[in-house]
């Protein structure tokens, strides 16, 4: 969709100025381009992306329920991973919203919606980044659960500088940086979005692969309870005192 629009913009229409652009400004923003021509592409492509996101945020979560992936181990995991899908919502619905309230017809509307996208999803990001800290540290054999919060932990840390410049530029009259940044913010959603496969796809089972949650179990299983005294043997008497 970005590339659609991206390059519709730049290269088959030659970089028009559209009635929803400052006088000034060169660089259209997303919602610019999605206002005009490919409005239908872009409500479509924005709501098809956001569903299959939030489930694969709801898959993550059933997952790791059933044990095909690694299991939580406290409450406080479950409730962020809870929390991480509500805030994903909101930023759906922030998404969806601000493509159907287009920056011509609904400037104000857009622009709360835009908010409620990009916090949405950061603070999502928020939540599953700590759920797959704690799980890291009791985890500790599975890589995949570090290098999963690491690239969760940039995108945070990115996408909100990204964010304060975006705003700070379109808001101050500089509206082709700002611009520029939105397209930024944008990309880098994507890869975020492509960074889900590194947590769904421990739980593929195949003929030379074990869910990661399967592999945990059979562990447990094999190095079995830990011993416990028992406590039907007698007690050695003690030795009676001479007299």
């Amino acid at each position: 969709m970005l590339l659609t629009m991206l390059i519709r913009w730049a290269a088959v229409l030659n970089a028009p100025h559209y009635p929803s652009m400052a006088p000034n400004q060169k660089i259209a923003y997303i919602s610019d381009v999605g206002a005009f021509g490919l409005k239908p592409l872009f409500i479509a492509c924005c709501v098809v992306t956001t569903v299959f996101l939030d489930l694969s945020f709801v898959a993550e979560r059933w997952l790791r329920h059933t044990g095909r992936l690694a299991r939580n181990t406290y409450t406080s995991q479950k409730i962020l991973s809870a929390v991480s899908i509500v805030c994903a919502v909101a930023g759906t619905c922030g998404l969806v919203l601000l493509s159907i309230f287009d920056t011509y017809h609904h400037k104000r509307i857009h622009d709360g919606c835009l908010l409620l996208f990009i916090a949405g999803y950061i603070l999502s990001a928020v939540f599953l980044c700590a759920e797959y800290q704690r799980l890291g540290i009791h985890y500790r054999n599975h890589r995949i659960l570090r290098v999963s919060f690491w690239v969760k932990l940039a995108f945070i840390l990115v996408e909100f500088v990204f964010a304060v410049i975006f705003a700070a530029t379109t808001f101050t009259d500089h509206k082709d940086v700002g611009a520029v940044f939105e397209w930024i913010i944008a990309f880098v959603f994507t890869f975020y979005i492509i960074s889900f496969v590194l947590d769904l796809l421990p739980s593929v089972r195949t003929k030379h692969h074990m869910p990661q949650g399967e592999k945990e179990a059979l562990k447990n299983l094999e190095n079995g309870p830990a011993p416990q005294p028992d406590a039907h043997l007698p007690t050695p008497a003690a030795p009676e005192s001479s007299s």
